[in-house]
């Protein structure tokens, strides 16, 4: 008597399996799960989920053994496929899980940390000081709001105006010390 090859006993263990041959589930998952989960641990790289790869190989097989045929497809290459399918399964729903967990985390940290962009509260306090700059440099004289006008908005240095415009240094500096305390006042008056 010929001792059966070890794809004819995993078949017949498949066969038993189908037929809800719990023992026989016990003999299938002695004689390949080393081999089974060393396919798992290819493929996910963390022990934990490889046990949980090969836990839901074996569920499946009590499930599907009943569709197995031995003409389709070698024991060991079934059981493989089956192998690979549940450990890219996990995979995708590890990598779907880490990205909803990214995207809540996102939310609470926009949630919690001021952002760089302005407020609508902030663009309103904004536009009223804008607002009130204007209406209190419509009160200097012509002469000193052009003065005070190009030193900050050209950030021009006191030599620099008093060469452009032609002006005595001290002129231009008297004009501009004046004509800040002027806004300086005007500006607390609109606050």
């Amino acid at each position: 008597m010929t001792p059966a090859s070890p794809d004819a006993e995993l078949m017949a263990l498949i066969d038993r399996v189908g037929q809800r041959d719990e023992a026989a589930l016990r003999l299938l998952y002695e004689r390949t799960s080393p081999r089974l989960f060393g396919l798992a641990m290819r493929v996910v790289r963390q022990r934990e989920w490889a046990e949980d790869v090969l836990q839901e190989t074996f569920l499946t097989i009590w499930r599907v053994a009943v569709d197995y045929r031995a003409s389709l497809s070698p024991p060991m290459a079934w059981l493989g496929l089956i192998v690979r399918s549940r450990a890219l399964d996990l995979l995708r729903k590890r990598t779907a899980d880490r990205s909803r967990i990214t995207d809540e985390f996102d939310d609470v940290m926009n949630e919690t940390l001021p952002s760089d962009a302005p407020s609508p509260q902030d663009l309103a306090d904004a536009s009223e000081q804008a607002f009130a700059l204007h209406q209190c440099l419509g009160q200097l004289e012509g002469r000193q709001r052009e003065v005070v006008s190009l030193a900050y908005l050209r950030d021009l240095t006191h030599g620099e105006l008093a060469e452009q415009l032609k002006l005595p240094l001290g002129t231009v500096k008297t004009w501009i010390r004046r004509g800040l305390e002027k806004l300086r006042d005007c500006m607390a008056r609109i606050a």
